[in-house]
């Protein structure tokens, strides 16, 4: 073998060395930073509860009520409390169900929107989501079981001038 190839080969091995040391170096201080004491817990100061007894004389406080001239921000609260009302009712309510209980509450069923509770193959949908525009701006809610239970939110009106992405049933009823 050539000087030149002695070199070469030294030089790859040389090389080969300093990676695998670095590399080993390396291993062993994560290692170390994962075998150190562990830190000390927060301290925590416990606050003492006192069961209070509810004062039959307090008045129980009103049911949200709709806000016409609010904004959606201010009216989701009542857009909550009657799509909860329509869970209690029924766990397994469909869209309809939603959409009459918000016309009952005195939201405009022309600015509403309900998904399909059926998927095109005749399935129990995931989920439903239903809409209502309002002052600029959307309520939404979503139910079924894909959602874990009942979400809503307020958002900006799409650039169609609708709340929901994709098809929607017609409300007609």
């Amino acid at each position: 073998m050539t000087t030149a190839g002695r070199r070469a080969g030294r030089s790859r091995f040389s090389l080969s060395a300093v990676v695998a040391v670095g590399a080993a170096l390396l291993l062993g201080v994560s290692l170390a930073a994962c075998t150190g004491v562990p830190a000390e817990p927060a301290a925590t100061t416990a606050v003492p509860t006192t069961s209070a007894t509810p004062d039959s004389s307090a008045t129980p406080a009103p049911d949200p009520a709709l806000v016409p001239t609010g904004t959606a921000g201010e009216n989701l609260v009542y857009f909550n409390f009657l799509a909860a009302a329509v869970t209690k009712a029924n766990p397994a309510a469909d869209g309809r169900a939603y959409i009459d209980a918000l016309v009952a509450g005195g939201f405009d069923r022309s600015a509403m929107e309900v998904s399909f509770d059926r998927t095109q193959a005749d399935l129990v949908a995931d989920s439903v989501q239903f809409s209502v525009r309002f002052a600029g701006e959307c309520l939404i809610g979503q139910i079924g079981p894909a959602s874990d239970g009942f979400h809503s939110v307020v958002a900006p009106i799409l650039s169609t001038g609708l709340c929901l992405v994709g098809s929607s049933r017609q409300i007609d009823w």
